[in-house]
């Protein structure tokens, strides 16, 4: 039964005991010459995402450049953010947005943008380092858990004229009643360019949660998981209550 966000296959280097019962030349590059007793462990990067060892969390290294005002230097800027896991989706949806509406208006790739836009770029760049401060458990299980008995996955999709997207949360609850929430992953698309109605978005939301759904299930392999979607549209539970005999309750 798998409690992490990802295995790999060498020692729990988090743990400062661990490191120290390893002969100094058999540890790892970045940590042969750090003494233990005062000095931090340094960051890893684990599946492109960087890991704060000594927290045990995933969390985001921002270094912006200067880039030109340009519809070519706000792509390289917000291609810079690696985010597979999706902990900053809602934050990366507002600059792709602004991407899509010089987009929509013919603007060049090296033309100068609008002041409009301009405003709005300029804003969301200079929240940009703040991401830096956001930190995610790499466990989905709080220390001092203990045994589990209901593992629970919960998918939330929403969808409005600028983005849809869904988010999935794991809810642990072990023998003692004890409960825990962690966010597992997330997805924030832009909506297309061409003319969508509300409800055809909630449904298009409603399906990528299904998708990453039958992702999930398969990579975390707990035993026993129990799902539930969460919409507030009544076409998508009008659609699942008649594809699927009482999959609207």
């Amino acid at each position: 039964m798998h409690e992490r966000r990802l295995q790999t296959p060498q020692i729990h280097i988090h743990s400062k005991e661990v490191v120290e019962s390893i002969p100094v030349e058999s540890r790892a590059k970045e940590i042969k010459e750090i003494d233990l007793n005062r000095d931090l462990l340094p960051p890893e990067r684990v599946l492109g995402v960087e890991w704060n060892i000594e927290n045990d969390a995933f969390k985001f290294r921002i270094t912006l450049k200067d880039k030109p005002l340009t519809r070519r230097g706000i792509l390289l800027t917000v291609s810079s953010v690696y985010d597979p896991l999706g902990f900053a989706a809602p934050f990366l949806l507002r600059g792709k947005r602004i991407l899509q509406l010089l987009c929509k208006e013919n603007i060049g790739w090296d033309d100068a943008i609008p002041d409009k836009l301009r405003m709005q770029w300029e804003m969301w760049r200079s929240e940009l380092p703040l991401r830096e401060m956001v930190e995610v458990p790499r466990c989905f299980k709080r220390k001092g858990m203990d045994s589990l008995k209901k593992i629970e996955l919960h998918h939330f999709s929403d969808a409005s004229t600028e983005g849809y997207g869904q988010c999935s949360y794991l809810r642990l609850v072990d023998t003692s009643d004890q409960v825990h929430c962690s966010l597992v992953m997330g997805k924030a698309r832009v909506t297309p360019l061409k003319p969508i109605t509300i409800p055809r978005l909630e449904l298009t939301a409603a399906l990528v949660s299904i998708k990453v759904s039958d992702m999930l299930s398969r990579e975390l392999r707990y035993d026993e998981l129990e799902e539930v979607f969460w919409t507030d549209s009544k076409v998508v539970q009008g659609t699942v209550s008649f594809c699927v005999p009482g999959g609207g309750e």
